[in-house]
């Protein structure tokens, strides 16, 4: 068989690009080049608005020119660094040189030497990741993850009176309510967002060694400490004043940790929803045109709950594998980051098309009332636990001599199904007072759902 010709290898640059092409502009090899290219203007900037080693203040309309060529940056110097690195062999070394020609083009040159200076790869490298890293999260990422948040909140609500068998090993437990179980996911969720949101985005800007040695060479006057804090601030992230060459990755490997468990507790809602599904919980809406199977025409499969699933365990293998490899570094630092931290973007992606499949799906989904009721009604046996609780109470305040109620309970309905009728006569042959008897007789699985309702409130808290 002939090969095609050249074709995107990853199912995110090919099938699945529309859903995850958002992050190509932050989480890629351009958007890096962009930041870095950020950061190598705004320190040029700041040096020279603070007449620092030599330099003089740019005039305003050309460091305006300057700014918007950097915020400009596009396919023309994309494809310009790619022609220079061909030559330098080394990215940072391609932007460095791509700053300093524009600053020849607008009369600047005598502020060439600037450019770079008294920086090592690694201080341009780790400020570009934490700006690209930290738009991915709030532009893409976290609106997404908002989004489920917001339709899982709305379809609890929408349920929160709804009852619903629960299912503890798989069994007939006590009932709950569908907006209940919900709840749980959203409240789960949002306490990972307010962790995700808590993350500090470090950089460190100190030198080759992280000791500012360059820097107190060519001016010992100046507290440079004080200088690279203002800078790293004044661009928008925590400044990280003790590390070696690099920034030590702490803050990457604490976010990806977090976005993983996130991306877990997704996965539990997916099988979660993906079983009630199969179960008859939820009817699936049909898309007009689509095909379920090739060969069952009846079939409408939970796919995007599916997709989900794998697109979760993949995101997760890629951030547990960064979270675990850039808190380490040989001595002063090694490449292991470097090739690690280009995959950013596809740990990232995995988790967006994930979210954008369990989107899809949740709006894909009706609760079936007739079949909860239909599991409900038959299965009176899991009102056992409400029956030997009110008789322990009922023994204790005196009104009951019935020793052991739990034993009494298991033998009748411990692996049985019992009907209405056999639990109604059970309840009214027992010794206890009249006002729990009439409380018994009156429970049902449909109203044995203790507080669900109003659990659901504290969603709004």
């Amino acid at each position: 068989m002939t090969p095609l010709p050249p074709q995107p290898i990853s199912p995110l640059d090919g099938r699945y690009r529309k859903a995850v092409e958002d992050l190509g502009g932050t989480l890629s090899e351009a958007g890096l080049n962009k930041a870095r290219v950020h950061v190598e203007v705004e320190w040029l900037a700041y040096l020279t608005e603070h007449s620092l080693l030599g330099g003089t203040p740019m005039g305003p309309e050309q460091l305006a020119s300057l700014r918007e060529w950097a915020s400009g940056f596009g396919q023309a110097e994309i494809d310009e660094l790619a022609e220079t690195e061909r030559t330098t062999q080394h990215d940072v070394k391609a932007v460095e040189y791509l700053v300093r020609a524009r600053l020849e083009q607008q009369g600047l040159g005598h502020l060439a030497e600037l450019t770079h200076v008294c920086c090592t790869s690694e201080d341009i490298n780790n400020l570009s990741y934490a700006l690209t890293v930290k738009q991915a999260v709030a532009d893409v990422w976290r609106p997404k993850f908002v989004a489920v948040i917001s339709e899982l909140a709305r379809q609890a609500e929408l349920y929160r009176e709804l009852p619903m068998m629960s299912r503890t090993h798989g069994q007939p437990a006590t009932p709950t309510t569908l907006g209940r179980e919900i709840a749980v996911f959203v409240h789960r969720l949002e306490r990972q967002l307010n962790q995700i949101d808590d993350i500090e985005y470090l950089g460190k800007f100190s030198g080759a060694t992280g000791t500012f040695a360059a820097h107190m060479a060519a001016d010992p006057a100046v507290d440079w400490p004080a200088v690279s804090q203002e800078f790293v601030e004044g661009l928008g992230l925590d400044w990280n004043p003790l590390t070696t060459q690099i920034e030590s990755h702490d803050w990457q490997a604490e976010l990806y940790t977090r976005i993983a468990h996130a991306n877990r507790i997704l996965h539990n809602l997916a099988t979660d929803v993906w079983s009630y599904i199969s179960i008859g919980y939820f009817r699936q809406i049909p898309v007009a045109g689509a095909t379920g199977s090739s060969t069952m025409p009846h079939k409408v499969n939970p796919i995007r709950f599916e997709n989900a699933e794998a697109n979760l365990e993949l995101s997760n293998a890629i951030l547990d594998s960064l979270a675990a490899t850039l808190v380490t570094s040989r001595w002063q630092r090694d490449l292991t980051d470097s090739s690690a931290q280009r995959n950013i973007g596809v740990g990232f992606g995995h988790s967006v098309l994930a979210l954008d499949n369990i989107l899809r799906g949740l709006g894909q989904i009706d609760a079936a009332p007739e079949a909860l009721a239909y599991d409900l009604d038959h299965n009176w046996e899991v009102l056992g636990e409400a029956i030997q609780t009110v008789i322990r109470a009922e023994v204790t305040a005196g009104r009951s001599t019935i020793k052991d109620p739990y034993a009494a309970l298991k033998e009748l309905t411990r692996g049985r199904r019992i009907g209405q009728a056999e639990l109604v006569e059970f309840v009214q042959a027992l010794e206890i007072g009249d006002d729990a008897k009439q409380r018994l007789l009156a429970l049902t699985p449909a109203t044995y759902i203790g507080e669900a309702v109003r659990l659901v409130d504290f969603l709004q808290r």
